[in-house]
Order: structure tokens, then C-alpha cells, then sequence
């Protein structure tokens, strides 16, 4: 049984171990039984109706219900296919110039680890410095290991879905925004990671 997010830096990995590895002491139930029962009980079919299912029914929080569908329903959390997640989240050709210009922005930063999820783009060392995700106008946001008031622009996000790491967000509307301010953001939440 084994299930899990692609682009996963080291200290994210042991991370994600722990969160399986304790899922019996914290439960009282192993992986195997927690998917044995959502599969059996859980008559929702969208992921975050089963992950109000999971909570309001057993009381599971958001990082465990995860670990228990992405077992369960492997192939509806796209976790092992980073292309077909990436293709289908960056479909907008002005959302996906942003990307590529972030993407160039953050190309001469060592170590750095991109991990691919169904609605945001997350970018790594040790641990998430930034993420982005696309607007329906074209436009995206940018989350930041930073707090607003580093920069001017900058604002808190709000169920953002990412790392409770990135404090701050910037909302970039075009492929140029990615400047020389926005490429300094991105270094200085590096060094924070």
C-alpha cells in the first residue's frame, strides 16, 4: 500500500512516514483497516466531501485523510502521474506563462525540490518555501515562506491549501511581474527553507 505525493524533499518524506507510522497509536486502527472501512462506508465521491466524511464521522484530520484516500482511491488522488496533474492544473496559457517565468526565476536556486499536487505547484529545499496556482482570470498566486510585511504587495493567504509555511502571498498577472522584486522574494523565502 503505498501512495504518495511525487517531488518530495527528504525532511517531507520522513514527514509523511510518521503520519502512517502513527496512524495505529493515534487511531486505534492500521492504514489497512482505515481503507478496508472508507472504501466500505464512505458514500461520498468528491475528495473533499470524503475528507468532511472522514472528519465529522471518525474525527480524521486533513493529513490523515489524505494518507487513507490517497491508498483507497490511488488513481483519483493523481499523486504518481506529476505530468497529468501539472497539465490539467496549468491549462490556461496566461497561467502557465506565469508558471514558466516563476519556474525560470527559481532555476539557479540549488536544491531545490518541485513537487507537483492536484491545485498548486510547490517548490522545496528542506521544507516548502513557495507554491503557486493558477487564477481563473489567467493570473496566479504566489505563496511565499515569508510574512506580508516583508514587501510591499504582499498579503496573508486564506485557504490557500498549501503549507502553513507560506504567510504570505502575491498575486502576479502576467508572465513580467515575475521581476527582479518578485525572483528576490523567492530567494529570501529559499533561504528561509
Amino acid at each position: 500500500m503505498d501512495s504518495k505525493p511525487q517531488g518530495l524533499t527528504e525532511q517531507q518524506q520522513k514527514w509523511f512516514a510518521s503520519v502512517r507510522a502513527n496512524l495505529e497509536r493515534e487511531t486505534g486502527k492500521t492504514l489497512e483497516q482505515w481503507v478496508e472501512l472508507v472504501r466500505r462506508e464512505c458514500p461520498e465521491t468528491r475528495p473533499k466531501a470524503r475528507n468532511d466524511w472522514l472528519k465529522a464521522t471518525y474525527g480524521i484530520g486533513q493529513n490523515r485523510a489524505a494518507t487513507i484516500f490517497g491508498v483507497a482511491f490511488p488513481a483519483e488522488m493523481g499523486w504518481d502521474d506529476a505530468a497529468g496533474l501539472r497539465a490539467a492544473l496549468w491549462s490556461n496559457p496566461a497561467s502557465t506563462a506565469i508558471l514558466t517565468a516563476l519556474e525560470a526565476a527559481i532555476a539557479d536556486l540549488p536544491d531545490v525540490v518541485t513537487g507537483q499536487r492536484k491545485g498548486y505547484t510547490a517548490w522545496s529545499r528542506k521544507s516548502q518555501f513557495a507554491a503557486a496556482k493558477p487564477l481563473k482570470n489567467g493570473g496566479v498566486v504566489l505563496g511565499l515562506a515569508l510574512t506580508p510585511d516583508a514587501s510591499p504587495g504582499l498579503a496573508e493567504p486564506r485557504n490557500e491549501g498549501w503549507s502553513e509555511r507560506l504567510k504570505a502571498k502575491l498575486v502576479l498577472s502576467a508572465a513580467n511581474a515575475v521581476d527582479d522584486t518578485v525572483q528576490a522574494l523567492l530567494r529570501a523565502a529559499w533561504e528561509r527553507s
